[in-house]
């Protein structure tokens, strides 16, 4: 999943980023209101995390922007500004939650988890064969025990469920995979691919390559026969 956090202090972006990163999530960075408003009308995300107080333009501005042009993308909002007008002010304009600073990590990662469910829909646990996808904890199982996947491996896991039988474009999974700052290729997403498939073998899911279109996950009858 791809998140873009807009934060102007060094030391917390820095902390956020990383430990979102460590958790799976491809993370861009914004530190001028201006520059976050740039990514979002350039880029596709699941997520905005989002502090108010910015340079170049104020963050109720850039979620005001975001709204009016239809964009449902969930937003967090986490800053200092911890009046009650402000907070009223931010769910008004289309803010999904808010969280005062200074926070706990883990509040953060959690509130942003439940927006993210919350916004695909999705039940809490994704069955697919013997495979299931706890969507609360991000734990993914084959037959009852823990399946161990590496951030970037479960990061195209769950962009292939949430299209169960459907093609997902190679550049849709590069952008869930990789942020702007890292120096990868498009053709790292067929090496993640690859090693999900072999950790999958058994499981009666198959991720298979749709010529043109990209990588299909399903569980077919064949598969689990």
């Amino acid at each position: 999943m791809r998140i873009l956090l807009v934060e102007d202090h060094p030391e917390l972006c820095e902390w956020v980023a990383r430990a979102l990163r460590q958790g799976g999530y491809a993370v861009d960075v914004a530190d001028r209101g201006d520059h976050a408003e740039h990514f979002l009308l350039t880029g596709e995300y699941d997520g905005v995390l989002l502090d108010l107080s910015l340079p170049g333009k104020d963050g109720l501005d850039v979620l005001r922007g975001l709204r009016a042009r239809g964009s449902r993308v969930p937003v967090l909002i986490f800053t200092a500004r911890g009046s009650v007008d402000d907070r009223i002010r931010g769910l008004n304009l289309g803010a999904d939650d808010y969280l005062p600073k200074p926070f706990e990590l883990g509040e953060l990662e959690a509130r942003l988890k439940a927006l993210l469910r919350r916004s695909a829909g999705h039940t809490p646990v994704v069955q697919l064969g013997t495979l299931s996808y706890d969507t609360v904890s991000r734990q993914p199982s084959v037959k009852g025990q823990p399946l161990a996947l590496t951030p970037r491996e479960l990061a195209v896991l769950e962009a292939l469920l949430a299209r169960i039988g459907r093609p997902v474009a190679r550049d849709v999974l590069f952008e869930k995979v990789f942020s702007m700052d890292q120096d990868a290729r498009q053709e790292a997403i067929e090496i993640y691919v690859s090693r999900l498939r072999k950790k999958l073998e058994g499981s009666g899911v198959v991720v298979t390559t749709v010529r043109g279109l990209g990588y299909l996950i399903d569980a077919p009858p064949e598969a689990a026969a």
